[in-house]
């Protein structure tokens, strides 16, 4: 409550002489700065029914009435508000009476024919009240805090042991995922291992039989498939070791050669929208890079009728498209696509075909990306740079002829 002249104080006064009451509250309000909102009950029932229902701020009570007396309406109060002021005023009280009342808790007793010692009594009981509930308010403030903070506390520390369970899942997985990373480099490294022998024992057959029966397109597409196998051998073992593909020898390449080659390969049809498609390159390197996405295709559609190439000319670019009808690319596993040792959900891979294929255009300053094949399926979209118009491809016979014109001059 605040002690200002617009407060209005509300008083219960116990007395059961109408004259000493009408006293009492002419000294209140001829000395007290507030405006006085009284009460008067003369017996128990009335006083219990006032305390309860008009919520009085000061009790003003008489020592001794004929059913009832002070220190049990007091005791009343105390029940009802341990802070509301209480002070007795009566017609006489002896000393040892008026220390026991006090000592008992009552606020301050008050002789009624010394009621100019009222109003100043009254003031400090109502100041006394309303430091004591700005200290309870205050306390109560401070336990109230004191209980969010434990239950921030509390919460705190689950979190604290949450995330030490977590800690502790995560190194476990961590764990499981380097050891399995480390049998993934030993399955590549032993695999590779074991295929070297057999390729290269397959490319000696090969050279024997064009040397004793003479070359064919058929032996020639054969040993290409050969070396390329066993060029894909090396680049697993490099994988193995933690390396990405590296060695790229560049030569002047027609790119629609490669792709009619790998067309021819597969049995998908290729479709040569221009050509000549002249780039600077690694030949092993681009056709195992078509490869790997014909493969990759025509083993997610499982038919290459459903797989077709495109090679044309776009903006500075030699561009290849494998184009594939079959279930697609989801929107979320397009960034991940090329991500070693991802497998998606076609079986048969071991998730190193298009990471090899990516590392291998931007070996060559390439790009590539996935997009969807309209109808449904996904197409492999591979840019290169063509060479420039003032670059010229020399064929195997162009230097003789060079050399012979020299001559002649």
């Amino acid at each position: 409550m605040t002690a200002d002249t617009e407060r209005v104080l509300r008083v219960l006064h116990l007395e059961d002489n109408d004259l000493d009451h009408e006293l009492v509250v002419e000294s209140l309000r001829a000395d007290l700065p507030w405006e006085l909102e009284v009460r008067r009950a003369e017996d128990e029932p009335g006083f219990l029914h006032e305390l309860e229902t008009f919520s009085p701020n000061l009790i003003l009570s008489d020592y001794a009435l004929p059913s009832y007396d002070g220190l049990r309406a007091f005791r009343a109060a105390e029940e009802h508000d341990p802070y509301l002021p209480f002070l007795i005023v009566t017609g006489a009280m002896g000393e040892e009476i008026a220390v026991d009342t006090l000592r008992q808790g009552v606020t301050d007793y008050i002789l009624k024919q010394r009621l100019e010692r009222l109003a100043p009594s009254v003031k400090r009981a109502i100041a006394e009240y309303d430091s004591l509930r700005r200290q309870e308010m205050a306390e109560q403030a401070v336990r109230e805090l004191n209980l969010s903070l434990q239950q921030r506390l509390e919460e705190v520390e689950r979190l604290r042991g949450v995330a030490e369970a977590q800690r502790q899942r995560l190194e476990v997985q961590a764990q499981q995922l380097s050891e399995a990373l480390t049998m993934q480099r030993t399955f590549l490294a032993e695999t590779s291992h074991e295929l070297r022998t057999p390729l290269t024992a397959l490319l000696g057959y090969l050279h024997r039989l064009e040397r004793e029966k003479g070359s064919s397109q058929t032996l020639s597409d054969a040993r290409r498939v050969a070396e390329n196998m066993t060029r894909l051998v090396g680049d697993l073992l490099q994988i193995s070791r933690g390396e990405l593909v590296q060695e790229i020898e560049m030569h002047f390449v027609n790119l629609d050669r490669l792709v009619e080659q790998v067309g021819r390969d597969f049995q998908v049809e290729a479709r040569l929208l221009d050509r000549p498609l002249e780039v600077l390159g690694d030949p092993g390197r681009l056709t195992q890079m078509l490869v790997n996405l014909v493969g990759n295709a025509v083993r997610v559609c499982g038919s290459p009728e459903q797989v077709s190439l495109e090679a044309r000319r776009a903006e500075g670019f030699a561009e290849v498209c494998v184009i594939d009808h079959g279930p697609g690319v989801p929107d979320d596993i397009k960034p991940r696509i090329f991500d070693k040792f991802y497998r998606g959900k076609e079986a048969g891979s071991a998730g190193l075909g298009l990471t090899i294929a990516q590392q291998v255009v931007i070996g060559h300053h390439g790009q590539i990306d996935v997009v969807d094949t309209p109808g449904g399926g996904a197409t492999f979209r591979v840019r290169l740079p063509l060479l420039e118009e003032e670059d010229e491809v020399w064929e195997p016979g162009d230097l003789g002829e060079l050399q012979e014109a020299e001559a002649l001059e």
